[in-house]
């Protein structure tokens, strides 16, 4: 047996080393305490994109209720089936279209259609982020005029 091994050690056996300063595995469980400590600033983190997800998809929304809002206010009022602020909430998700307001304004040869939607929040004890507001404008469909849009025929006469 060698001089440096410590005594009673057996051949072939290993020699747990003891840390400075303290008994062996006092660390234990160190990793689950940190991790405990740094899970709160991952569910910010979570929290925060998530949020930012749903102010991007609100956004989204409000413009496709713009777009259908000034397209249907575009149309002829006979060729109409159901009023522009209708159309544009219907083209929104439903609990989009709750918190939408839809206004429309009609003048010469185009109509604009501005939709706003107040952002939803999910990160608590945070209550306002604000509105997302999207404008769309349509041109209105010429009309014809009496006596034009038809094809005339001429008639050719024989020489």
């Amino acid at each position: 047996m060698s001089r440096r091994r410590a005594a009673g050690a057996r051949e072939g056996s290993a020699v747990r080393a003891v840390p400075p300063g303290g008994r062996p595995g006092r660390d234990r469980g160190q990793a689950s305490i940190e991790f405990l400590g740094f899970l709160p600033i991952l569910l910010i983190v979570a929290l925060a994109v998530v949020q930012l997800g749903l102010a991007a998809y609100t956004v989204q929304q409000a413009g496709t209720g713009a777009r259908a809002a000034a397209r249907t206010a575009s149309m002829d009022r006979a060729d109409r089936e159901t009023d522009p602020r209708s159309a544009g909430r219907a083209a929104m998700s439903g609990w989009v279209a709750d918190r939408a307001t839809i206004s429309v304004s009609e003048g010469g040869d185009e109509v604009s259609a501005t939709a706003r939607v107040t952002i939803p929040s999910i990160i608590p004890g945070v209550d306002d982020f604000g509105s997302a507001s999207r404008s769309a404008t349509m041109p209105r469909p010429r009309r014809r005029r009496a006596g034009r849009g038809r094809e005339h025929v001429r008639r050719s006469t024989p020489r």
